[in-house]
Parts: C-alpha cells; structure tokens; sequence
C-alpha cells in the first residue's frame, strides 16, 4: 500500500524536524511527503543552515490569507495516485517506526474508509493534558460506524487529523474536506464517511506524541471555534450534543485525579472546564453575538474576517 503524508505548517519548531526524521525512519516510508507551508519565512527560518532535512519533501508555500483547514489538506492531496493519504500536524511526532504500518494494517479492514492514531501525552504534559489523552485515545482500538451511533453520540465521528490515514479513492468519491473551514474539518468529513455505510478505525498501536499545555482563555478559544465549526455543520452534527460526552469527561477526570492521589486537581481542572464550557456555548450562537465579541471569543479571527466578506 503506497500512502502520501499531508503536513500543513505554520511557524513550525524544532518538532517538524523530529516528525519529518520519523517518517523518514518507519519501516514502510511514505511515497511522498507533502509540506503546505503557510509563510515561507517561517519555514525558511527554521531550516537555514539544515535544507538537507527537506530532501524528498514537496514544499507548497502559500499565504495566511490562503490557508483554509479543509482546503489546504485538499490542496496537498491533489495529484495524489498513492493508496492512501496520512494528514498529520506538524506536532505530532510518530512513537516508533510502525505508525505507518500500524495505520495501513486498520484501514485494510474491511469497509474501512478512515484510520486515526493514538495520541500520547509529552513528557512535559500537565497532569488534565494526560488524562485527555488517555480519555480520548484508550489503549483498546476499535471501529465505529452507523451502528454505533446510538451507543456513542458524537464520538462516531471522532477523527483527528494529528494523525490519521484515509483511504484515497473514498475521500474523493466523498468530495474531500469541507472548505470555509474554521477547523474539525476531520469531523466533519468523518460524519460523511460513516453516513456512506464505511467506518472509521481507532489504531492503538499506531502512536504519536501530541499534546498541548492549554491556558483557561485558550482552552475558551478552541472550544468556541470548535461549536462554530458544529453551528456552521449541521448536516454532520445536528441533533447530537457534545454537552453528555463533557458530563462524561469531568466524571472520569475525578476519577482520574484520585487515582493518581491528585483529587484536589479536580478543582483547576473544573475552573478550566468552565471556560470551554462558556466558549462552547457562545461559539453556538455566534451568529447571533456582536462581531466585536466574536473577534474576542474566537482563536482564529481571520478566519471571520474572511467570512464576513
């Protein structure tokens, strides 16, 4: 099985020089490497004085009036022949040298369209950071599909594109990533694959290091762009709340923090948990707020500015 990499960047760190190593590595390597790099100074910045790092990569650079979150990841498949295509961020730095491997294994499941890897947390993760990871990204793997949809809500159509592999020939018959995407354009996509009759893999051997140390008001942010991207969607998310799947979240973080003889934890951790809670409920309504608020509430105003014209 041949699979292209995806990668958009922008301002890429020392970490895209670690994922670009990795890939390079993995016992069944990629076809093609495909870099969309969003300002080319970034990008030049990092790799002055080491240009050997981007040998066999494809670099696209494009502005940041450019960069779209469905259309950039289009843009980078385009031309594709490969089997399969493997989207990652510029973060996520593969376990081991099977992640590709692993993937290809799960997506030749039968009526497998989509494949996403187990995120694991940094060294330097705080302690919320790793029961996130743990939460979201078990050490079981699984296959969901319409069946599912009852038992599951919106995690049917969980999908990250860290790191995740599609199939080549369903993502174009499905008309590939949504466009005028604000992000969770995985979701988005994911929701039509499932509504297609394929299903999705969770790979658990398949690995990357990804994790992030959020602020409150970053944590607000994100999870209002993410309830903008579900009010701007609702043929993918209509009808099902993301409010039980958080209810679900705080329980087992209690939980968790226990475990860990952490319990006073919990109470940063609810602090923080209010915040998205407040930035997904606005996010909700942001057609209806002020656009001087939207612009505070959002992580991504360009993104609006675009939209608003």
């Amino acid at each position: 099985m041949r699979t292209d990499v995806i990668i958009p960047t922008y301002k890429p760190d020392e970490k895209l020089i670690s994922l670009l190593d990795a890939l390079k590595k993995q016992s069944v390597p990629p076809s093609r490497i495909v870099i969309i790099n969003t300002e080319k100074r970034y990008l030049d910045t990092l790799m002055a004085g080491r240009q050997d790092v981007l040998s066999g990569v494809d670099v696209i650079n494009i502005t940041e009036d450019e960069f779209d979150h469905g259309r950039t990841r289009n843009e980078g498949a385009k031309g594709s022949s490969a089997d399969a295509l493997l989207f990652m961020t510029m973060d996520a730095v593969p376990a081991d040298t099977e992640l590709i491997a692993n993937m290809q294994k799960a997506l030749e499941q039968d009526n497998v369209a989509a494949v996403y890897a187990r995120q694991l947390a940094d060294d330097n993760a705080s302690l919320s950071e790793k029961f996130s990871r743990q939460f979201n990204y078990p050490e079981s793997s699984a296959v969901k599909s319409l069946a599912d949809l009852d038992r599951l809500g919106i995690k049917t159509f969980f999908c990250s594109n860290a790191c995740a592999m599609y199939d080549r020939t369903v993502f174009e018959r499905l008309g590939k990533f949504p466009t005028d995407m604000i992000f969770n354009e995985d979701m988005v996509f994911a929701r039509r694959i499932i509504d297609s009759g394929c299903s999705i893999a969770y790979a658990a051997d398949a690995k990357v290091y990804h994790s992030h140390n959020y602020t409150n008001m970053q944590q607000f942010h994100r999870n209002f762009d993410l309830a903008v991207s579900q009010a701007m969607h609702p043929e993918a998310f209509g009808g099902i709340s993301s409010e039980s799947e958080g209810r679900s979240y705080a329980k087992a973080a209690f939980a968790y923090f226990k475990k860990a003889k952490r319990p006073l934890y919990f109470i940063p951790f609810a602090i923080a948990c209010a915040f998205r809670l407040c930035g997904y409920r606005l996010g909700k309504r942001y057609d209806r707020l002020p656009h001087g608020l939207v612009l505070f509430c959002t992580a991504s105003p360009k993104y609006f500015y675009r939209h608003w014209r």
